[in-house]
């Protein structure tokens, strides 16, 4: 299992919402590009990006910011929010992300999932379950399309999706732990490559979710807990790596 270590962005900066409100932010850094030579410094592999601008309006609302981080990036990065269509892969691609993750666009389109499958093969897209209560939700989580994730994993898993990133809307932000439930049931039907996210807050919860199922767990995402020294990085890469 590997460590992943999220940047959300708004407005060019790096923030963390508390449960995904948009009006709960709080700012990390004005220079997000700053943050991915530390992580990379303390051993990370991957890094996890958001442009939570996107997820709202649907188009890519973090230019400046993205293609900084691209620029000083010595590691791959997945990034997701507002890639609703082709044109916004191609760009994506073009500008040098290694893996695209959709969340809104595989809800709403399912035919773009299997485009995009297609183009860029299994092991660039990713799909983000984002859910609360039980429902998945779009739209930089602010809309519930009545479509419960159980039945959204069936969906995606008959399309031929291999890497989920699963996201209990609830305990975004809170550093209240995971939703170890549900990591459990997803692994028990499907053969994910899968991510956890929301939550993680601890090397404590880092080793059970190392344990879910027999050590299937793929990674987990975590960004609150490392910016306020809840996680020290360096010790969570060096504890994954062991299990």
């Amino acid at each position: 299992m590997i460590v992943i270590p999220a940047i959300d962005l708004l407005e060019n900066q790096a923030v963390r919402l508390y449960q995904g409100d948009y009006q709960k932010k709080t700012i990390y850094s004005d220079a997000p590009w700053n943050l991915v030579a530390d992580f990379t410094s303390q051993g990370a592999e991957l890094i996890h990006l958001v442009d939570l601008d996107g997820a709202k309006l649907g188009k890519p609302g973090n230019e400046t910011a993205i293609r900084k981080i691209q620029e000083n990036s010595k590691v791959k990065l997945e990034l997701g929010g507002g890639i609703r269509n082709l044109d916004t892969l191609k760009f994506y691609d073009n500008l040098g992300i290694d893996r695209f993750i959709l969340g809104t666009s595989a809800v709403i389109d399912p035919k773009l999932v299997d485009d995009a499958l297609v183009l860029y093969g299994v092991d660039r897209i990713v799909v983000g379950v984002d859910a609360k209560d039980g429902f998945v939700k779009t739209q930089g989580w602010e809309k519930d399309v009545g479509l419960r994730f159980e039945d959204f994993m069936e969906r995606i898993h008959i399309q031929g999706v291999r890497h989920v990133i699963f996201t209990d809307i609830s305990l975004d932000g809170t550093l209240q732990g995971p939703n170890f439930y549900s990591y459990e049931w997803i692994l028990s039907k499907y053969p994910f490559q899968l991510i956890a996210s929301g939550g993680v807050s601890s090397i404590e919860d880092l080793e059970v979710l190392s344990k879910i199922g027999s050590g299937e767990m793929y990674g987990a995402i975590t960004g609150k807990a490392i910016y306020e020294g809840k996680i020290d990085l360096r010790a969570a890469v060096d504890f994954c790596k062991k299990t």
